[in-house]
């Protein structure tokens, strides 16, 4: 048995004083004592469940020179996360058992924590042909094909219907790329006026999350849009939620953080969408504050430093943030005010489990033992040399930050230990 003292424990919206005890893989009532079990120290830390990542990009099969199972767990680890889902963008595309199963062996072999992939909507995500729902669904998350759009009504209201039927989420990338500029660098705003960029329209977000929430409404489906960045997608995620419909949604760190005004012609500012302006980032927030955002979700994805070293117009899109987003959003969003800490933790802990049926994880025994150590006083800058993952480019490259993922367990397994000068029996 392990027994983690010293700490707070956040259990069902309440911060309890500890110990909290693990026997094996799950967590276990805490003893009367200390004979017999290995004592882990962890002095003023506090102790939450598991952070889960419903957005996330490992690379493997097909692009493991950018990221792998094993290096994007162990990122994931060091970030606080427990479980991560996966996207499908990789070779092969996830659209059949057999196509899934490459990714399912690397996850077996490699992963250091737990592992749900996504199926695609589409097969090769080519926005024509459904995948094989009826043989995926048993093995995965849900059905994305993201990194593009649906372009379809037709496509999106089959695979919806098809969704529906065998009990997952669609999970929607939104992108009308009729109202997409092909050479597009930076949000259409104050700074691609500024300085001269070709901009990304709000619209090519928001108009595709109009129409699929129309589709929703026709085909019952239960629907989660990825990361949302527009001031409008909010607006109509939350009427439709109003009104009754099986929606949700996440944002990530760097949309809650920063403006289009704070970036530079940096590759590690390139992402799809592209932050935005104040304005839409103060929308994403009130929609955190009321619940219409319900997660926060990395999208974590690895490029090469070549890939990112072409500034603004020449990037791949895509950023890293499994390692950052804890530190970066306690420090810029709870310390400041902005968001209190029990929204912060029920985005990143209860609702993504809510929302995809994975098991509860409240810090009872019987349950999983998946949890992490939080350190809420480690000043320290964020430097990419550190990272566990192969990739480098964040935007958050050289912030101060005032928190730290001290410990994560996994399945009763000490995954991550980051405990500097202080002892811990293990």
């Amino acid at each position: 048995m392990l027994l983690f003292t010293g700490g707070t424990v956040y259990r069902e919206g309440r911060f309890d004083e500890g110990p909290l005890a693990a026997d094996g893989a799950k967590i276990a009532a805490c003893p009367a004592g200390t004979d017999g079990a290995s004592v882990v120290q962890v002095p003023d830390c506090l102790i939450v469940p598991g952070f889960v990542d419903v957005h996330v990009h490992f690379r493997q099969p097909g692009f493991a020179y950018k990221e792998t199972i094993r290096s994007g767990t162990s990122a994931a680890a060091a970030g606080g996360y427990t479980t991560v889902c996966t996207m499908p963008n990789l070779q092969p595309v996830p659209d059949t058992l057999e196509h899934l199963r490459a990714q399912l062996d690397w996850i077996r072999r490699d992963a250091v924590v737990r592992v749900r992939p996504y199926g695609s909507i589409t097969r090769g995500e080519q926005g024509a042909e459904l995948s094989d729902f009826e043989a995926l669904a048993p093995y995965v998350a849900g059905f994305s094909d993201d990194g593009r759009g649906v372009q379809s009504r037709e496509v999106m209201r089959e695979a919806m219907e098809r969704a529906k039927a065998v009990g997952k989420p669609i999970v929607a990338h939104c992108e009308d790329e009729t109202l997409l500029r092909k050479d597009w660098a930076v949000h259409d705003g104050g700074f691609a006026r500024k300085y001269g960029f070709p901009g990304n329209a709000p619209e090519s977000e928001w108009k595709q999350v109009e129409r699929d929430l129309e589709l929703v409404r026709d085909t019952g489906c239960q629907y989660h849009v990825c990361h949302v960045s527009t001031k409008e997608s909010v607006a109509l995620i939350r009427e439709a939620k109003r009104d009754g419909l099986r929606v949700s949604c996440e944002t990530g760190p760097h949309y809650l953080a920063l403006t289009d005004m704070e970036i530079s012609d940096d590759g590690r500012f390139k992402m799809n969408p592209p932050i935005r302006s104040a304005a839409d980032r103060d929308a994403l927030l009130s929609g955190l504050l009321d619940g219409t955002v319900d997660c926060i979700a990395t999208d974590h994805a690895p490029h090469t430093p070549e890939e990112k070293s072409r500034g603004l117009r020449g990037s791949l899109n895509g950023v890293v943030g499994l390692e950052t987003a804890f530190p970066v959003l306690y420090t810029r969003l709870v310390e400041t005010g902005l968001v209190p800490l029990e929204t912060l933790l029920r985005a990143l802990c209860v609702r993504p489990r809510e929302i995809f049926g994975f098991a509860p994880c409240t810090l009872s025994p019987g349950e999983a033992a998946d949890f992490t150590v939080l350190d809420l006083n480690r000043p320290h800058v964020v430097d990419v040399a550190n990272f566990r993952s192969l990739g480098r480019a964040t935007p958050f490259d050289g912030w101060g930050v005032s928190a730290a993922v001290a410990m994560t367990v996994c399945g009763g397994n000490i995954v991550y230990h980051n405990l500097p000068d202080r002892e811990a029996t293990l």
